[in-house]
């Protein structure tokens, strides 16, 4: 069966060879169609849609001009990536986004060829474009290198380090900076202003195009001249642009959203390009949705949503989020004491700190993306006598961790960790999952981890982070909401190092770290129905550990179960360890420790991943069971 001439353009697209068939009108139309079927579909999912809306008519004129998936497009933390989705054969899955077996919220390699490059953080796409344009050079498939990073994400360090080498090298390099003045949050720093300003210098820009088409008709000998002038001039008028001076030609500020601009922008580069090339195209994010085009973070993720209102389908809870209650507790204890200030790295409304940042706001500081200098600044702070809390994702803190060693524990500087996120978070899946901060910061001399069973513990947790300052402290929390407990009014400090029990019982007993207690509670529940009593126990230190409290378990029981949210190498191992090294296992102790298995676990809702993971309430009673001898029922696996 043909097309017919009225059927939508975006049904006549399968994949990007489909668009190169299409005039630069139809284009147009297949911009408008694939903004609206962003829309429809995130409605259903969830998700991230105001980066997607504002790269419609990019991601058109990309796939139109440049041959996927020869040429390599990859798109720096790929927020913005579900349109690049729909066109590249995935349009009749795009509602299946971010769901258990469905496709991934980011860009994926084993999802896709058209996906040449995994992200899901960001200023890693110039590295990897990089990456690619040497391989190509060197004999390996491939044509084009593109790089799509936003103006947020050149708030890190590593997208200028790639492009210092990128300059260096002098490879045909592309770098589509999307500028739309915001990454999650408004943007902050120097680099944020400097792109606004050139943006603005209108007569910059009319000169520059007026003076490249004079030159282009003065006889050759004079031509030299003529753009040593307009350098000369180009350099008066806005001081030069630092991605010029870095090596790289410059082009720009242009429309991204007009496109006809971009088609022959694009094509010109794909025809002309020798060395690295700088497109600098100004977006708006949430381009085409009114709703997310009002909304403070312009729409960047969202719940399930009504298309024509725009409202949010959230589900209800009692039970405040642990975000909040973290901010809450930190807010109140900064009203007594003006030492204590805040870091967020991009994220002060994810890490709660919006709240903190309107009631102080000489206290708390972006630093946007750049977790490194967040660690540090406030390894700074902390040593001139303040008591900075740094709060980042358990996920983002991985980019800061040689900061964490070299600037903070080496140094015991009183650095408090706010550690959001912690444990397995749902919908983004591997990439932004909270795993292995107990194991890369509980092998670190001087520091101590904590982690939180409910929100209660977690107020406490803030109170004895605020009063420690005798070295680094962290304390981890996951995402949604507690579990409804009653709140304590004068949180009292918790004693460095102490755990405490949580019911007595005999023959078994099981020490948790983190929220997984409220499953042990539920095993328990069914336990007892089986004439089985464990003792429970909260540790709410990975480091120091209870000594006392483990070694009284293990002394006067025949069997100790550990269970956390995190890898192995993290609280369990540190207990093994000192079993061991008390020589309880010579004594006969059963020892087993419960934590993440050793694979990245795909997107879901959190039940169906910690079942995949052997750590929900059933997986737990399997355990004792099995340990006790009287069953031996497996756990669920991947």
């Amino acid at each position: 069966m043909t097309d017919q001439p009225n059927t939508p353009t975006l049904d006549r697209v399968h994949t990007p060879d489909d668009i190169k068939a299409l005039s630069d009108a139809e284009l147009g139309h297949l911009a408008d169609e694939l903004r609206a079927e962003t829309i429809s579909a995130v409605s259903v999912t969830g998700g991230h849609l105001g980066a997607g809306l504002g790269v419609v008519e990019l991601t058109v004129a990309l796939h139109a001009v440049f041959d996927a998936p020869k040429d390599k497009i990859i798109w720096d933390v790929s927020h913005q990536c579900y349109p690049h989705k729909i066109l590249t054969g995935r349009r009749d899955r795009i509602r299946t986004l971010r769901a258990e077996g469905g496709l991934s919220g980011f860009t994926k390699r084993s999802e896709s060829s058209y996906d040449p490059f995994g992200a899901a953080h960001s200023s890693t796409s110039i590295s990897a474009a990089l990456g690619f344009a040497v391989a190509r050079d060197l004999g390996a498939e491939g044509g084009d290198a593109i790089a799509i990073i936003g103006d947020g994400a050149m708030s890190a360090g590593m997208a200028y380090e790639a492009m210092n080498n990128a300059g260096h090298l002098g490879k045909r390099l592309i770098v589509i900076l999307n500028d739309n003045e915001m990454s999650i949050a408004p943007p902050t720093g120097a680099m944020s202003s400097y792109l606004s300003r050139l943006y603005a210098e209108e007569p910059f820009q009319e000169f520059k195009a007026a003076a490249k088409g004079a030159v282009s008709l003065l006889p050759e000998p004079f031509r030299e001249g003529a753009k040593r002038a307009k350098d000369m001039l180009k350099h008066m008028t806005v001081g030069g642009t630092m991605f010029e001076e870095l090596g790289f030609s410059y082009l720009g500020p242009i429309d991204g959203h007009d496109m006809d601009q971009l088609l022959s922008v694009l094509r010109t580069v794909k025809a002309r390009a020798t060395g690295p090339i700088l497109i600098h195209a100004i977006t708006k994010k949430g381009k085409g949705y009114a709703p997310a085009e009002a909304a403070s973070d312009k729409g960047h993720a969202t719940a399930k949503f009504d298309v024509v209102t725009g409202k949010q389908k959230k589900a209800q809870s009692n039970a405040p989020s642990y975000t909040s209650v973290f901010a809450e507790a930190l807010i109140n204890l900064a009203a007594n004491d003006p030492k204590i200030c805040a870091v967020t790295a991009a994220m002060p409304d994810g890490t709660g700190l919006s709240k903190f940042m309107e009631r102080f706001a000489s206290r708390c500081f972006d630093v946007g993306i750049a977790e490194q200098h967040a660690v540090t600044f406030s390894a700074g702070m902390a040593a001139g006598g303040l008591r900075p809390f740094c709060a980042l994702y358990s996920t983002f803190l991985q980019r800061g961790y040689d900061q964490v060693v070299h600037d903070v524990a080496i140094q015991r500087l009183p650095v408090r960790f706010a550690i959001d996120r912690a444990g397995l978070v749902g919908a983004d899946g591997a990439t932004h999952a909270g795993s292995y901060d107990v194991a890369y910061l509980a092998n670190l001399p001087g520091f101590v981890v904590m982690a939180a069973a409910d929100e209660a513990e977690l107020v406490r947790m803030v109170a004895t982070a605020a009063t420690h300052d005798e070295g680094p402290i962290a304390f981890r929390f996951p995402r949604g909401e507690g579990v409804g407990v009653e709140m304590p009014e004068n949180p009292e400090t918790l004693e460095i190092g102490k755990g405490r029990m949580i019911r007595e019982g005999s023959g078994v007993a099981i020490l948790s770290f983190g929220t997984r207690l409220q499953e042990v509670t539920k095993a328990c529940e069914t336990l007892e129905a089986k004439g089985i009593k464990p003792t429970v126990a909260d540790a709410r230190f990975a480091k120091p550990l209870d000594r006392d409290l483990i070694l009284k378990l293990a002394s006067q029981h025949e069997a100790l179960i550990t269970v956390e949210e995190g890898a192995v190498g993290g609280f369990g191992s540190h207990v093994a360890q000192l079993l061991a090294d008390e020589g309880v296992f010579d004594q006969g102790l059963k020892f087993r420790s419960m934590v993440l298995p050793d694979i990245f676990i795909d997107q879901a809702n959190p039940k169906v991943m910690y079942d995949v993971a052997g750590l929900n309430a059933e997986h737990i009673e399997a355990k004792v069971l099995e340990v006790m001898g009287v069953a031996k029922i497996g756990t669920k696996s991947a």
